[in-house]
């Protein structure tokens, strides 16, 4: 009789045991799902040749003694634009061309003499320095400039008239902020001073120098290869 209660007592302590063993083991089945991985949006690079077309609204004077005769004046432009970036970290930098139909005129009567003056073209070949935060570009401009001028001077009563019209060189300097909207379309503010070197106009008594002095606040969009 004391082996059979001894036997059962073993039995019964060994089915716990078992049991307890048996909970501790890892369940079997599916595996967990992974943790899902989230990767940073790429960063834009503004490197790159790209073209587009731009255009705004001037204001300035023909000047250098030439802004008494000629007056001021507000005038529009439209032309296209060429250039290239290269980005190094958040610094960009390029060169960037354009060439823009001007209608910036200008004319003023004094006593019996009629001046007129104009800019039928304008186009600047410049450096470009930028900072950009990601998809936004600030940036400064300046170079070269060249521009299409035309003056003319009439008077009846002396008689006299003359012209002169020709291609004249000066510089740009600017401003602006550009924002890139696709991979490949970006828009652009900007603001740019222009100024062409004076030249002495004429001769006699109706004789004047001037240059010209345009300031331009012009938008553009552009399309990067």
């Amino acid at each position: 009789m004391k082996k059979i209660i001894v036997s059962g007592i073993i039995a019964t302590t060994l089915g716990f045991a078992s049991a307890a063993m048996a909970a501790d083991l890892p369940r079997r089945g599916e595996a967990p799902a992974p943790a899902p991985v989230y990767a940073p949006a790429p960063v834009y690079n503004w490197t790159g040749f790209y073209a587009g077309v731009n255009g705004g609204i001037d204001t300035g004077s023909f000047s250098s003694g030439g802004k008494n005769a000629f007056g001021s004046n507000t005038g529009g432009a439209f032309g296209a634009t060429l250039g290239y970036n290269y980005q190094m970290g958040q610094f960009v930098t390029g060169i960037e061309g354009d060439y823009d139909f001007q209608s910036f005129k200008a004319s003023k009567q004094i006593g019996t003499t009629n001046y007129k003056a104009s800019v039928s073209s304008l186009g600047t070949i410049r450096g470009r320095l930028g900072y950009a935060m990601d998809r936004s570009l600030l940036y400064v401009t300046g170079g070269y400039a060249f521009g299409t001028t035309n003056f003319r001077v009439a008077d009846a009563t002396i008689p006299y008239f003359a012209k002169d019209s020709g291609l004249r060189g000066g510089y740009a300097l600017g401003a602006g902020i550009e924002y890139a909207f696709t991979n490949n379309i970006s828009a652009k503010g900007e603001y740019l001073y222009t100024s062409l070197q004076p030249k002495n106009e004429f001769a006699g008594p109706v004789a004047v120098k001037s240059g010209a002095n345009i300031s331009n606040i012009r938008f553009g969009l552009n399309y990067k290869f």
